[in-house]
């Protein structure tokens, strides 16, 4: 049994981490009451925030096991704070992810915290390790999705319905290319130890392009739509409909102007 032994200022969650809650609790408030005079802003923030959020419990997931798994330097470079600015690719992690929502509405992958893989023995941990980031992709997935699959959508007003509908969306998206085998992407950490130290060391070098390799092959027509589909299926499976997800992306870019249809309540 590993012997966890990390100090209480360690896991203390960050004030940084605690805001963004803040202000997704708020958004999402505004968002459920209406209260903003243009719900296409509090949409924005509501989801951004969200989306933020989830990112962070990513990268927490991917450390926490880490810690239980050997690597207790996780504590010591304060990824069990929460604090997305304690990533040590903050862009790639926070910023760019975010970007990708706002122009594309795709939920990118990040990828920030530094395990000493070295500390940690078996197969099997450094599998889950790399797994646990896009399995709470999952989880805040089912969460998005739950009033659309339990049929609990009586009383939910239609903006808040649409931005659930959207960031959905972005969580089905994130797990999905998390979970590919490419190298770089968390879905080749789950598979790596089991490889031959031949084949890891060939993949090695292309590692740093995985990210880009996957979003070269989204542009083009066949594979997006492929992919996509796979998006709309699991989504529809869940209970949550095309219009929902359209209308939640088309409120969320509010810079916009907002299609009639989005605007009249069912």
């Amino acid at each position: 049994m590993t012997t966890v032994t990390t100090s209480r200022g360690d896991r203390r969650v960050s004030p940084v981490f605690v805001g963004i809650l803040a202000v997704t609790a708020v958004t999402g408030w505004a968002t459920w009451t209406g209260f903003a005079e243009q719900p296409g802003v509090a949409v924005f923030l509501f989801v951004t925030a969200a989306w933020i959020v989830s990112l962070c419990l990513h990268e927490y997931a991917h450390a926490r096991t880490a810690l239980h798994s050997g690597d207790i330097s996780v504590g010591e470079k304060g990824y069990l704070t929460l604090n997305p600015l304690k990533y040590t690719h903050a862009l790639l992690s926070i910023v760019l992810p975010v970007v990708f929502v706002i122009m594309g509405g795709i939920g990118l992958p990040g990828g920030a915290v530094f395990i000493e893989r070295g500390r940690i023995r078996g197969r099997w941990r450094h599998s889950l390790i790399s797994a646990a980031g896009p399995l709470t992709n999952v989880v805040f997935a089912a969460v998005c999705t739950a009033p659309f699959w339990l049929h609990a959508l009586d009383g939910v007003p239609r903006d808040f319905r649409y931005a659930l509908a959207f960031l959905a969306l972005l969580q089905v998206t994130a797990a999905i290319l998390n979970f590919l085998p490419v190298p770089g992407l968390d879905g080749y950490g789950v598979i790596e130890p089991w490889l031959s130290y031949n084949v890891k060391r060939q993949v090695e070098p292309f590692a740093p392009f995985g990210l880009l390799f996957v979003f070269a092959l989204l542009w083009v027509p066949s594979v997006n739509i492929a992919f996509f589909d796979a998006i709309d299926a699991i989504l529809r499976g869940l209970g949550v409909d095309d219009f929902s997800q359209a209308c939640g992306h088309e409120l969320y870019r509010f810079w916009r102007e907002t299609p009639e249809v989005c605007t009249i309540s069912p």
